[in-house]
């Protein structure tokens, strides 16, 4: 298996000239940001690009028809950086897009949570300040590349995933089994609701509620998660980043494999899913005196003091 990961982000904290702007659809209020963003940049001396599907949908809301716009492979030809307005699931979305360009991204959080979206919509220029002046922090986070295979052929193009690939019992509430193996070496038979295949980014997402254990984005591993096994001493399991793994489908009646939850396809029996750490990885841009733990802290409302009565 390939050791070597040529497409790792090494030079992603340079101060960008070209900036492509990307909302989530159907928002006023992101429309509104990417308004704001695209005019302060524009006055900085940036050029701005906007992705399409954010012009189609801000732009009779807004009147963005001013800056350029294009596919988000036109966006990874041009720009330095990219700034998402949004939640995780925007976040996500840019980053598979992205990922094989290089293109680092920045994130404003206009959803819930926001794991991923370090800015705050009341900071958002502020912020753009520290970032022109390069004072934001780059990470970068590892990507899993999945493949579906069906009688040893692959089923459509692999798949890229940075939170996780997931493999599940579908609509029909009935368990489905499983194999599991890492390296070719089979670790075990299981009847379950399903297993959740995590980075560390994707640690605090769906296999946060499923148990699994959260994992600081240093640490170079995929962490295997059970979904209701049948069971209950299959527990999870933390492998290297260099591991490939490979869940067989036994039987399930309406099985499938989601990757970061945006993208799925359906499995039959006797299918394989094969995943592996990505050749690509993404470079997020977090702003000055970020920090992990703090953002757990908040997230998670960690040592919050108990109501007094």
């Amino acid at each position: 298996m390939n050791n070597v990961f040529p497409h790792e982000s090494t030079d992603c904290a340079n101060l960008p000239k070209t900036i492509a702007l990307i909302g989530k659809y159907h928002s006023q209020d992101i429309a509104e940001s990417i308004r704001m963003l695209a005019r302060y940049l524009h006055e900085r001396g940036m050029t701005v690009l906007i992705e399409e599907e954010t012009a189609r949908n801000v732009v009779s809301q807004l009147d963005l028809r001013s800056w350029a716009s294009g596919s988000f492979a036109w966006l990874g030809a041009h720009a330095d950086m990219a700034i998402v307005a949004g939640g995780d699931g925007t976040m996500l979305n840019a980053a598979r897009q992205l990922a094989r360009y290089r293109v680092p991204l920045v994130g404003v959080n206009q959803g819930r949570l926001g794991f991923m979206t370090d800015i705050s919509r009341n900071d958002m220029l502020a912020a753009m300040d520290d970032l022109l002046d390069g004072k934001f922090v780059p990470e970068t986070r590892m990507l899993l590349e999945a493949e579906v295979l069906r009688d040893e052929r692959p089923v459509g193009a692999p798949h890229l995933a940075l939170n996780d690939v997931v493999v599940d019992k579908g609509a029909i509430g009935r368990m489905i089994e499983f194999e599991l193996f890492v390296d070719s070496e089979f670790i075990y038979h299981l009847r379950a609701d399903g297993l959740i295949v995590a980075t560390s980014t994707g640690s605090t997402a769906y296999a946060l509620s499923a148990n699994g254990p959260i994992l600081h984005p240093q640490v170079s591993a995929i962490a295997l998660v059970p979904l209701c096994p049948h069971a209950l001493t299959n527990r999870p399991i933390l492998v290297g980043d260099r591991n490939e793994i490979e869940i067989r489908i036994v039987h399930g009646t309406d099985s499938r494999v989601h990757f970061d939850g945006q993208v799925t396809v359906d499995l039959t029996n006797g299918d394989c899913v094969r995943i592996r750490r990505s050749e690509y990885s993404i470079c997020l841009l977090h702003p000055p005196g970020h920090s992990y733990f703090a953002m757990l802290r908040q997230k998670l409302h960690w040592s919050e003091r108990p109501k007094e009565h």
